[in-house]
């Protein structure tokens, strides 16, 4: 599936200079151009397959990916009418944790990419986390998070990587013998675009490098310990740069037909928190696509949170320094629309759910948990599933679209919660952004669960902005960070309609639905 778009009629000058994005997320690629005011001129996006060898288990082709790339980078290029000497700088944003292993002679990945959403691991890491020290307690506590700021859990690219050294025939020969690369999606892209086999540039930033399970949360280095544990050795991993950094210039064979500095990279959500201007420390955002994420900037320093939630890197501008952030994940948001879709069948395109789910007026008393994947923040639980409780013969396919809506609402609140604790300050307003947002029924839901108002910005392409932001300060696009905080602007505010005796009784009915849903496959 692909599809150009122009955002301004198509009116494109070939003097005109560009920030050109690669957002590469779960479910698609796309290629961005945005200009001075930090609007998106053109872009072009296609899908790549979701494959799911065994129950639990998510791969990617990371092939296909690389072709998808090049696709949508030459298609927009075309369509817009402009080259190389148009683009100033080109910024990577990515679907995180997603682990790819690749023979750094052939440029041949060994494996299918494993996606950060897959649980193999999840008989690994109840093992793991057996062992004294390395566990979490009730606080919060115990070695793996005071190293990472993370926690065991199959979501990070350290135990996939150890993964595939373990069962990939030869891989773990390989590795040892300094023929392979490992990278996330960021690394992959970066790599092949300035060179591959030729010279290629394998880096990676620490947004990136701090979901892995392998990096220093508070030295921004690889931690030998954690590498010793998951026995994995160093020489495959990529250099750690700042976020904002020329890491190298794309070739002229390349999709972009020239050389340009690739000069920004971000993970997905660390992006989104940077295109919702989001700089000051205390302000926060919710990310809604295949999974949900919220982000909280916490400055500085890299503070534990004891209330189930991860301490991640925001972004960095110059080595050995970092500003922070706390970090809710929820795995499955936009992925469960997906599953009404492709599983269900229920509705033909995910827009379908804003109407079917307006025609009741609630949702009749029933709960969808999409848990998939196990539970994310704050509850961490690798053992639960997905279900649907409450149904009686009332119950409609209407009243489970709007239940689906209603979980991904429902999630965003318990995170919401945990954040609160954390950080000692209560949020009066969420800024927004996400392929979902445009979903007002969904906007409206999600300020009546919560009981304050949810803001959504001009620009929806917020991750893919965040990361033209870093990459276009690198080389003086933008000035510095007063141009961003400039260019945020407002399209809508939600405002909380329901009443607090309605709202307190929903959401414990979900938190009645969600306890019934852990310790499923122990």
């Amino acid at each position: 599936m692909a599809g150009i778009k122009f955002f301004t009629g198509g009116n494109f000058f070939m003097s005109s200079k560009y920030v050109a994005v690669i957002d590469q997320g779960t479910t698609s690629t796309r290629c961005i151009l945005f200009s001075k005011n930090g609007r998106p001129i053109a872009s072009n996006q296609m899908e790549h397959e979701q494959i799911f060898p065994n129950p639990g288990w998510v791969e990617h082709d990371a092939m296909e990916i690389w072709s998808r790339t090049q696709d949508v980078i030459r298609g927009v290029m075309s369509k817009a009418q402009i080259t190389s000497e148009n683009i100033s700088a080109i910024g990577i944003t990515n679907q995180r944790e997603t682990t790819i292993l690749w023979d750094k002679f052939t440029g041949k990945p060994i494996y299918n990419a494993i996606v950060w959403q897959c649980t193999r691991t999840q008989n690994f890491c109840e093992e793991w986390q057996k062992k004294p020290g390395w566990t979490q307690n009730d606080k919060g506590e115990g070695k793996v998070k005071n190293i990472t700021g993370l926690l065991i859990n199959p979501y990070f690219s350290g135990t996939k990587i150890r993964w595939i050294l373990d069962n990939v025939p030869g891989a773990r020969e390989k590795a040892e013998a300094g023929k392979l690369l490992f990278g996330n999606i960021d690394s992959w892209l970066i790599w092949n675009l300035t060179g591959g086999v030729n010279g290629g540039v394998h880096v990676t930033d620490v947004s990136n490098a701090s979901r892995t399970l392998l990096m220093s949360i508070k030295n921004l280095e690889w931690d030998q310990e954690m590498l010793n544990e998951l026995k994995i050795p160093r020489s495959i991993l990529p250099e750690i740069k700042p976020s904002s950094y020329i890491y190298g210039y794309t070739t002229d064979a390349g999709p972009f037909g020239g050389k340009i500095p690739i000069a920004g990279d971000l993970g997905d959500q660390q992006a989104a928190l940077f295109g919702q201007a989001c700089l000051s420390e205390g302000e926060a955002k919710n990310t809604y696509g295949t999974g949900c994420f919220m982000l909280m900037n916490i400055g500085d320093k890299p503070i534990q949170s004891k209330n189930g939630l991860l301490t991640t890197a925001f972004y960095s501008r110059e080595k050995n320094k970092c500003y922070y952030a706390l970090e809710g994940s929820i795995a499955i948001a936009g992925a469960a629309v997906q599953w009404l879709r492709d599983n269900l069948k229920i509705i033909d395109a995910a827009p379908d759910t804003e109407y079917f789910a307006s025609k009741v007026k609630d949702s009749g008393g029933i709960y969808f948990v999409p848990a998939f994947s196990g539970l994310f923040a704050p509850f961490w639980d690798m053992t639960a599933r997905g279900s649907i409780l409450g149904m009686t013969r009332y119950t409609r396919k209407e009243h489970l679209i709007r239940a689906t809506l209603e979980s991904i609402c429902y999630q965003t609140r318990d995170v919401i919660e945990a954040m609160e604790k954390d950080s000692g300050k209560k949020l009066t307003a969420l800024k927004v952004d996400g392929g979902a947002v445009i979903n007002n029924l969904l906007m409206q839901l999600q300020a009546n669960i919560l009981g304050s108002e949810v803001i959504r910005p001009v620009v929806n392409e917020i991750t893919a902005l965040g990361v033209a932001y870093i990459a276009g300060l690198a080389v003086g696009f933008w000035k510095d960070e007063g141009d961003i905080r400039a260019n945020w602007a407002i399209d809508k505010i939600f405002k909380c309609e329901s009443t607090e005796q309605d709202r307190e009784k929903n959401y414990n009915g979900w938190k009645k639905a969600v306890e019934k849903c852990k310790n499923w496959t122990n």
